[in-house]
């Protein structure tokens, strides 16, 4: 852990006292690779996703007061920025949060629910009564897509591992265990032909090829993340964006839209955030919350995602979080 002078908000910014800090596959991938574009030089903080108490205003700052409570990205900031006590980011950034929600929980929409609501109804445009199958359905994001695929009448099936199939199940969806059953050959068992959308954060080249078998004729296939390098590492990347290439050339009706970038839609995200708290606030959505860990113990929250057997986001909080 380093100690840092406490930064000071800059014109228009607000800076806020972190309660809660999300921890994502995102976050362990910026750590292990080192490579990606964009990454900063060591040493750098991650986390993408916070929510916290409004500690100072900067210059011209109206919107906020301070001891309210706010929840934001830090998208405006590159990458990261989340791990730790104090944060200063742009006033436009922050979203009012009620006191009485639980801040990891509320963390939870901030960056998976936002990323599943984009996916739904931005990428594939879901009408209720369509089906859909979730790859990683026990997930923080795949989570997510199955609280908010109830919330859109969906037909819902998602693959995980065994022991998570009460989770997938208590959302309303059909779990399919991806280690023991070939989920292509079950969801056309269950479907006769397909589903009309499948969501895969996985990545690989063979697990984008087999999610687009499992997709019906005039269906969509939305591919946003590259999960699997956890395992294999960033040599998945490539092989994912060739798969990815190779499908969109299939003449067979099946469609493979582009995932869109929360980053780039400020008044957007801010807006569904908004509507996600209130929905929360209303009881109508139930993120799970895999595990509180100290932010001091970030270390340990990133092995605990190395070791995987969880479901839900993994929350850092503070003293107060």
């Amino acid at each position: 852990m380093i100690e840092e002078d406490l930064p000071e908000p800059q014109k228009g910014e607000v800076r806020v006292r972190v309660l809660a800090a999300g921890v994502s596959a995102y976050d362990l991938m910026f750590r292990r690779s080192g490579k990606l574009p964009g990454t900063p030089k060591v040493p750098f903080t991650l986390g993408e996703d916070v929510v916290g108490v409004v500690d100072k205003l900067g210059n011209g700052v109206t919107s906020f007061a301070v001891g309210q409570r706010v929840a934001g990205a830090t998208f405006s900031i590159g990458v990261g920025g989340g791990y730790t006590e104090y944060i200063c980011l742009p006033a436009q950034e922050w979203v009012p949060v009620p006191l009485d929600l639980d801040p990891a929980e509320v963390v939870c929409l901030v960056v998976n629910y936002l990323t599943a609501h984009a996916m739904l109804h931005q990428a594939a445009k879901v009408k209720r009564g369509e089906s859909i199958l979730v790859q990683g359905a026990a997930g923080g994001v795949g989570s997510a897509l199955l609280d908010l695929g109830r919330q859109a009448g969906l037909q819902m099936y998602g693959t995980a591992s065994k022991h998570n199939h009460d989770v997938v199940s208590g959302f309303g969806a059909t779990p399919i265990d991806y280690r023991a059953e070939d989920f292509v050959k079950r969801i056309q068992h269950l479907t006769g032909d397909g589903v009309d959308v499948v969501f895969d954060p996985i990545g690989g080249g063979r697990q984008v090829m087999r999610s687009y078998k499992a997709v019906r004729r005039g269906g969509r296939l939305i591919w946003f993340g590259v999960a699997s390098t956890k395992q294999s590492g960033l040599r998945v990347i490539p092989f994912t964006l060739l798969a990815i290439g190779l499908l969109k050339l299939f003449p067979d009706g099946k469609r493979l839209p582009t995932a869109p970038d929360l980053g780039k839609d400020h008044a957007g995200y801010k807006k569904t955030l908004s509507e996600l708290i209130a929905l929360l606030a209303a009881g109508s959505l139930t993120p799970i919350v895999a595990q509180r860990i100290p932010l001091c113990e970030a270390a340990r929250a990133h092995e605990l995602l190395e070791r995987g057997r969880y479901a839900g986001k993994v929350v850092l909080v503070t003293d107060e979080g």
